[in-house]
């Protein structure tokens, strides 16, 4: 039996799938930009604006569910953690658009290595298509998997910044410390998204407490870029 509530979850839900797609479309983007030298800044500007502009309206529908239906237990965390994983998209898009902007700082840097990137990066898009695909069927038995991934990009991360130091090319170092903040930042928004969906299945967070810590701790020098 359909609910009064139904035809405005289903809208929410699809709101949360265009955002997921654009921004996959978009991390994809700037990673090709970065590795191949493609000029998409544009283009992964726009999209990033687009998923701005779904983050707003994901936010006035979920505004607009809770006034006029107050909904129960499970469609209460559904709606809740949908801002949250909202906002998790738009920053997919704004990390995107800030790697597809490293070119433009530092100019060319075809004779930087970018070996690093190319298992990174998988494994970072790897996340963002989980989580896009954990809150469209509601899964959470994957989220082991995400929880590995994470951990690889936050230890290159670690691993990386102390080499980069001793760098003699101090144009190539400066522009893969950014490139891979982006990247670890867009890891931990993944996996926290990954938490706010187990939130809604069970309940219960797992994971937010460990990414809170580490954005109170001042770590994300990359929304200060």
């Amino acid at each position: 039996m359909t609910r009064l509530i139904d035809p405005s979850l289903k809208q929410l839900s699809a709101l949360m799938s265009e955002m997921g797609d654009l921004s996959i479309q978009s991390i994809m983007l700037a990673i090709e930009s970065y590795l191949y030298g493609k000029n998409t800044a544009s283009q992964v500007h726009d999209i990033s604006n687009q998923i701005n502009k779904k983050y707003f309206q994901v936010a006035d529908l979920t505004f607009e569910i809770l006034l006029k239906y107050q909904p129960v237990a499970d469609d209460f965390r559904l709606i809740r953690s949908s801002i949250e994983i909202s906002y998790g998209f738009s920053r997919f898009g704004r990390y995107a658009y800030d790697i597809t902007l490293v070119r433009d700082i530092y100019g060319d840097i075809s004779e930087c290595d970018k070996s690093w990137l190319i298992e990174v990066s998988e494994k970072v898009k790897t996340m963002i298509k989980d989580a896009v695909m954990y809150f469209a069927d509601l899964d959470i038995r994957k989220s082991v998997t995400m929880q590995k991934n994470e951990d690889f990009v936050d230890r290159l991360y670690k691993e990386r910044l102390p080499m980069l130091i001793n760098s003699k090319n101090t144009k190539c170092a400066l522009a893969e410390a950014l490139v891979l903040r982006y990247l670890e930042r867009i890891a931990d928004h993944a996996l926290f998204m990954s938490d706010a969906i187990n939130y809604i299945v069970t309940g219960k967070h797992k994971i937010a407490k460990q990414f809170l810590i580490k954005e109170n701790a001042g770590m994300d020098l990359a929304d200060s870029v």
